[in-house]
């Protein structure tokens, strides 16, 4: 009683706060009473989840030869365990049955089910358990294991169009909002979790993750199934947990609805998913990046090499552009660009936006699929080239605290370097000086400063000076390591 009239109280005082400040009278979001019950909703919901049990053959191992009790010769046990280990111990590969659990939700009234790639990977039996017990055999239709998700097909009893879910807008969804979570934990049939939506944007070991956090409680067997929003609309796919025990530890991570719908409409269309590519490696725009190329702040991803005949290079992208905006959206920084791009849609033509020579330069690209692409990344190797004389030209920049020295034939061996590449090697790194700063090191070859080709350390000192004669609080050098090219902005000091 004590704790309810506080609370009307505090209620009170903060509606009168609102009123004082000419504020509209009606209570504010943040004052509203917490929901009382998902019961209602949750009557609705349960029909549209499924449990997922599977079951394959798990290898095992028999007994071998070698596992045979050590007899003495001539004991009268010794060809009988002989004849039976050689019967039984050919058998390398026995069988035996292996189960797992999981969760899953209906998409489509036709039988068509969402769960998590890891929940079916390897199965050769799928059961899919409805609220009412009723069990239905699947098959797959496809899996994605990158962003593990898969799609599966049941037929409906007597035709008819079985519960499925609406979808929401992941987009939509914002930290501190309520969701609902609905799945099979530990095998123990349809259970209901809450929670709220914890952070977004949460990215674990790929560079295409994407995941919603949420505190809901997500265990074992709950992979697969729905994280709902209180208006009874799909918003992610529960899929991994963060716990050093195994079980919940308010930590838990979803797919967000809007990739998952466009990764289940590929599946159900193509049995697999075609991701974009462009065709080019890229790197973060720095503060001193952007101080280089003339752009008013840090954004968008810098171009470090563009793939010879790929959708970049016949749309006219160049080593040194900026990509400002793709497909019509802002690139905003380097983590959320290859996500971009894989969710392009292979074929479509999009707009592309760069920064080129002082001012933005509008482009058209056909995006390509990532698949084929890598399946003809195989890099020609040129010929060899006959052994160019070693010159042993070394020059140190003091204001870089670099040691530097034109690439030869005993460099190329020290730092094994290829035969193609030319530029002026970096030989020593001072301590505590710019280059240091920015991580370069012996064995690095530089190849452009301030996106001029560079080809001896001379020419990299006379355009270092010529910047410093131009007052630039930093020079950008174009450097490989080992194959991998980027950028590096390099703060002049006097």
């Amino acid at each position: 009683m004590i704790l309810a009239d506080y609370q009307s109280g505090f209620r009170g005082a903060a509606l009168a706060a609102v009123a004082a400040l000419g504020l509209s009278a009606a209570e504010p979001a943040w004052a509203r009473q917490p929901q009382e019950s998902f019961s209602e909703l949750v009557d609705k919901l349960m029909p549209t989840v499924v449990n997922i049990t599977t079951t394959q053959n798990v290898p095992q191992q028999g007994p071998r030869l070698r596992d045979m009790p050590q007899l003495p010769p001539g004991s009268p046990f010794e060809e009988l365990f002989k004849e039976f280990f050689d019967k039984r111990g050919g058998e390398e590969q026995q069988k035996r049955r292996g189960t797992s659990l999981g969760s899953g939700f209906v998409i489509d009234g036709d039988g068509y089910i969402v769960t998590n790639n890891h929940v079916i990977q390897g199965a050769e039996d799928i059961t899919v358990i409805f609220r009412d017990d009723t069990q239905l055999k699947a098959k797959l239709i496809g899996s994605d294991s990158r962003i593990d998700l898969a799609v599966l097909k049941v037929e409906p009893p007597n035709k008819k169009p079985l519960p499925a879910v609406k979808w929401g807008d992941s987009d939509k969804a914002r930290v501190g909002d309520w969701v609902i979570a609905i799945g099979n934990p530990f095998g123990m049939g349809h259970s209901v979790t809450a929670g709220i939506i914890s952070a977004r944007g949460r990215s674990l070991n790929d560079s295409l993750d994407d995941y919603l956090q949420t505190d809901a409680a997500i265990n074992k067997g709950n992979s697969g199934g729905p994280l709902f929003n209180t208006d009874g609309e799909v918003i992610g796919v529960n899929t991994a947990i963060y716990s050093p025990s195994g079980t919940n530890a308010g930590l838990a991570f979803s797919i967000p609805s809007n990739l998952v719908k466009q990764i289940a409409d590929q599946l159900r269309e193509h049995g697999k998913v075609k991701r974009g590519w462009i065709g080019v490696s890229y790197q973060s725009v720095t503060d001193d990046i952007a101080d280089s190329f003339g752009l008013d702040r840090a954004r968008g991803v810098l171009v470090a090499n563009v793939t010879a005949d790929g959708p970049a290079a016949k749309a006219g992208l160049k080593r040194n552009d900026i990509i400002l905006s793709f497909a019509g959206q802002d690139v905003l920084d380097l983590r959320r660009f290859p996500r971009v791009v894989a969710n392009a849609r292979v074929g479509a033509t999009v707009d592309v936006v760069v920064w080129r020579g002082g001012k933005e330069v509008p482009l058209k690209l056909r995006v390509g699929e990532q698949e084929e692409a890598e399946k003809q990344n195989v890099s020609a190797q040129g010929q060899k080239k006959p052994a160019e004389p070693d010159q042993q030209v070394t020059s140190t920049i003091e204001q870089l605290g670099l040691t530097l020295q034109k690439v030869t034939d005993q460099l190329r061996e020290r730092y094994g370097l290829s035969d193609q590449i030319k530029g002026v090697v970096v030989t020593k790194v001072a301590p505590n000086s710019p280059a240091a700063e920015k991580q370069l090191q012996a064995g690095d070859v530089i190849l452009e400063v301030d996106q001029k080709p560079v080809s001896s350390p001379q020419e990299i000192t006379d355009l270092v000076t010529k910047l410093q004669q131009q007052k630039k609080k930093s020079v950008l050098l174009f450097v490989e390591r080992q194959g991998d090219p980027r950028f590096a902005a390099l703060r002049l000091t006097k």
